[in-house]
């Protein structure tokens, strides 16, 4: 395509119709030439922005993931402690100690004896507590440890409470079945 000037020293017979032509060519070539160059700048933006939106949709995707299974862990702590609670409906109050303060839950005498001994356990549920058996206390600390709420049979329980006391107090120990 040539312009106005070309077609006017054209007619007027000043310049030849190979040399238009030649100079028509150039003037494509230096346009095409320089177009490239400013789609490759925009092309690595655009790259760049797509791989910036990736990373953000990995990440995000990532941290549904995790709410998602923390969410199904929780559900399925809460199926394992209704499905494995020990009716606790006795006339004797065991106090044990949730978020600093004392609580309560009513068991009989064989039920305070085998909590003494570890092998019942107190978990979380909603707003109160259930009795848990050791075998659904160890699937319920596997998913949550922070749902067990008292538990004698764990060592390393013990180990942290001897290490808090007092030198002079260790000497003296309190008995797991003490009532208070």
């Amino acid at each position: 395509m040539r312009n106005l000037l070309q077609e006017q020293l054209l007619k007027a017979g000043l310049a030849k119709k190979a040399k238009v032509d030649a100079a028509a060519r150039e003037q494509a070539k230096q346009r095409q030439g320089k177009a490239p160059a400013a789609a490759g700048v925009e092309k690595v933006d655009v790259r760049r922005l797509q791989a910036e939106r990736a990373e953000r949709d990995r990440a995000l995707a990532a941290e549904r993931n995790a709410r998602v299974q923390a969410h199904e862990l929780r559900a399925q702590v809460r199926q394992i402690v209704e499905a494995g609670k020990v009716k606790g409906d006795g006339e004797i109050a065991y106090g044990f100690e949730d978020a600093g303060a004392i609580r309560r839950i009513l068991v009989d005498a064989p039920q305070r004896s085998l909590l003494a001994k570890g092998a019942l356990v107190v978990a979380r549920l909603d707003d109160g507590y259930a009795l848990l058996p050791r075998a659904a206390a160890d699937k319920v600390c596997a998913r949550d440890a922070s749902m067990i709420v008292l538990d004698h049979g764990r060592t390393d329980q013990a180990d942290a409470s001897a290490q808090d006391e007092d030198p002079h107090y260790a000497q003296f120990k309190v008995p797991d079945d003490l009532v208070w």
